[in-house]
């Protein structure tokens, strides 16, 4: 079976990986001039260990399944990484019982060594930390997403698949025999399947694919994440996060594996695509981080870059699960469509690889 994937994002990348492994012939489309240069370039870097995610939802499936698959992968392929460890904090009591509601969910999705701690342990493992209490997740880690790219990438054209850069994907076409896929440049080729994994072009992909309901193709909401690297050296040896925002999970502390501490990403919602980060939301970064740091320096924050989630969910709504549109669901044989598959994301990218692949194939 020939399959295209429509986009080089860790995500696509992931499945991409999935598919070949399974012995089919895999194209990888991807519009930019390289892999992985929207989402999955602006991010924490994360590897997610699933703590907040409701039951049954696929982020509460996918992060904690893929993040033990991820260490391993990393660990076999080399790539860049490190388990640092997080404490979720708590600054006031309604915080602490927020806290309290997230360690059981924790536990719910199948979270390993979670420790519910008071202030004064806190106060050993990150001095500078304040807090009534925290949660202690020592799974939770840093990678070098680019690096896990190139090996997704390596191990797709090992087993005989290829990533087509510069390659836009105009229309998608049913046909007897598959799938007729109209380029930008006005070629055409015929594929057996197709992974929509386009990210932020998801849903006008969708849109532009004849035969899928096009009811099924979700509104798509920006929410920018802005991040500011702190100009001294870093304070924290682990990631430090408060508890969740609406849209978000708070403006944490961000570590690098070059040694870099960086803070975000906060949410701040958009009409159009932009990365433009506004100095001016320095002020509310000083105000949220030293809720928790009451040390950071003034003038330390500088303004580094953006990325933007693929939400599903506008503001103010609920935050809605991943969508992974197979088949089973939409009737349309082998065609797979994702959409708002944000954080955890590239934490869950192994996860979802293997599931999608088993949608085509069954």
């Amino acid at each position: 079976m020939q399959v295209l994937v429509v986009g080089a994002g860790v995500v696509g990348l992931g499945i991409a990986r999935a598919v070949a492994l399974a012995g089919h012939e895999v194209i990888v489309a991807e519009a930019e001039s390289a892999i992985g240069t929207v989402t999955s370039s602006r991010h924490s870097e994360v590897i997610h260990a699933g703590l907040y995610y409701p039951t049954n939802s696929l982020r509460a499936l996918h992060c904690p399944r893929s993040r033990r698959m991820l260490y391993d992968y990393c660990a076999t392929r080399g790539v860049p990484h490190r388990k640092t460890g997080k404490i979720v904090v708590a600054t006031n009591d309604n915080e602490l019982k927020r806290l309290d509601d997230i360690y059981k969910q924790a536990q719910i999705n199948g979270c390993e060594n979670l420790a519910l701690i008071d202030a004064a342990a806190v106060k050993k493992l990150e001095p500078e930390v304040f807090c009534v209490g925290a949660m202690n997740s020592p799974e939770t880690g840093i990678i070098d997403s680019h690096s896990y790219m190139l090996a997704l990438r390596g191990e797709i054209e090992d087993h005989g698949g290829m990533i087509a850069l510069n390659t836009r994907i105009e229309r998608l076409v049913q046909v007897p025999s598959g799938w007729e896929i109209h380029f930008g440049d006005g070629e055409t080729i015929v594929v057996d399947a197709v992974v929509n994994s386009a990210g932020l072009g998801a849903q006008k992909l969708a849109r532009a694919t004849e035969g899928y309901p096009q009811a099924r193709v979700p509104k798509l909401a920006l929410a920018k994440g802005n991040y500011f690297s702190y100009a001294g050296r870093p304070v924290f040896k682990r990631l430090v996060y408060p508890t969740p925002v609406p849209g978000g999970l708070g403006t944490h502390v961000v570590l690098d594996l070059g040694g870099r501490m960086r803070f975000g990403p906060d949410v701040e919602w958009i009409e159009h695509e932009n990365y433009d980060v506004d100095p001016g939301r320095a002020a509310a970064f000083y105000g949220s981080i030293r809720k928790y740091w009451p040390g950071l320096p003034d003038n330390s924050l500088i303004r580094d870059y953006a990325g933007i989630r693929p939400k599903i969910s506008a503001q103010g709504e609920p935050q809605k699960d991943f969508i992974i549109d197979a088949p089973k669901d939409h009737g349309v044989p082998r065609l797979v469509m994702l959409f708002g598959i944000e954080s955890p994301g590239l934490t869950s990218s192994l996860s979802i690889g293997e599931d999608v692949a088993n949608y085509l194939s069954s």
